[in-house]
């Protein structure tokens, strides 16, 4: 019962503060832009790039769809979400250090693992509605606006095409997969968060790791290949593979338990740090 209790403290910091709507506001506002724009002009654009398809296949319906701008919002969207999840997470420990609400805290009658563990289930808390609005906007929207048909994924070596009937549990294995993705990254802000007073570190060293891992694993370099399978965020990615005919299913298992695996570390790391940690001077 009072796990609960402080549960429901933390969420009412996180709503209180107005960083924590930054993320939504993004999301909102990217995800309607791209939906204008291609409401406007997306299907004169993509009969452009399919082109050189259309002189070789006979394509028909209409390729232009809700699932494609969904599966278009995902690329775009995906990647740039750890840092709205860093700006929250990042400062669950960090931020009342900085104010000194942290030492009060702990000289209550609950363990400091109990305190951590709440702070971290309200911080999951806010990944899991971040992504249901995100699916709720690129998905149910997206499909308002232009209907859905078969989704043609196209890719370096070729063309995927997915019928409608087989998309839904993809794109919720994508969503279940991105929650995943974030929830690693706010456990790894939130572990940095632990060892500093000052919020903004742990949100800067996030999104710095994120990027130089990203880089390497994007650059086709012969001694990064070695490191890219030890890289999370080569793992991050493997929604991709969902839309993949036939599904690599023992990749992604394999990708899923190498997330949480590092979730299991950083969480590990935090509550060690945090339960042994001085906070009274």
């Amino acid at each position: 019962m009072m796990l609960l209790t402080l549960i429901r403290l933390e969420i009412y910091k996180i709503i209180t503060k107005p960083r924590s709507f930054i993320g939504f506001a993004a999301v909102t506002g990217v995800i309607f832009v791209i939906q204008f724009a291609l409401y406007i002009d997306g299907k004169t654009y993509w009969d452009f790039l399919i082109q050189s398809l259309k002189d070789t296949f006979e394509i028909q319906g209409v390729i232009f769809n809700g699932n494609l701008v969904c599966f278009i919002i995902l690329q775009m969207l995906l990647m740039q979400l750890p840092l709205m999840i860093a700006l929250v997470m990042g400062d669950l420990v960090s931020g009342e250090a900085a104010t000194g609400t942290i030492r009060l805290l702990v000289t209550k009658p609950v363990s400091r693992a109990r305190i951590l563990l709440s702070k971290y289930i309200a911080g999951c808390i806010y990944i899991v509605l971040m992504v249901a609005w995100l699916g709720l906007l690129a998905l149910g929207l997206s499909v308002l606006l232009f209907g859905h048909q078969d989704l043609v994924v196209m890719k370096n070596d070729g063309i995927t095409i997915i019928r409608d009937a087989d998309l839904l549990w993809r794109f919720f294995g994508a969503f279940i997969i991105a929650t995943l993705s974030l929830t690693l990254v706010g456990t790894f802000s939130m572990m940095l968060s632990c060892f500093t007073d000052n919020s903004i570190g742990p949100i800067i060293i996030t999104m710095a790791v994120i990027i130089l891992f990203t880089i390497v694993g994007t650059i086709d370099i012969p001694v990064f290949d070695k490191v890219k399978p030890f890289l999370f965020t080569t793992h991050m990615i493997v929604w991709r593979n969902l839309f993949d005919n036939p599904v690599p299913k023992h990749q992604i298992l394999q990708s899923v338990g190498i997330l949480l695996a590092h979730i299991a570390a950083f969480l590990g790391i935090s509550f060690y740090h945090f339960t042994r940690k001085d906070i009274q001077n």
